[in-house]
């Protein structure tokens, strides 16, 4: 989408448009941006690293979220 130089606020704005729900593993996002200027659900995937492996057990929870998206708000999804 030509998305890889934007910034985090730029991100998310130009993300709102299109999507309901933001998935990233930037733990910091939320103390960087005000979450509740935007309409869009942001998920926090914290797992040791961005590894397949490492995510895969997150697979449940994610889904879980996405059922109920929270624009505006984020999400830590977090491992068992």
């Amino acid at each position: 989408m030509g998305w890889a130089s934007k910034k985090n606020g730029q991100l998310l704005a130009l993300a709102q448009v299109d999507f309901d729900v933001f998935l990233t593993s930037d733990r910091n996002l939320s103390h960087q941006q005000n979450l509740s200027t935007f309409d869009i659900a942001v998920v926090v995937l914290v797992a040791p690293s961005n590894r397949i492996d490492d995510l895969r057990p997150l697979v449940p929870r994610i889904l879980d979220v996405l059922d109920h998206p929270e624009p505006g708000r984020a999400i830590l999804v977090q491992g068992p």
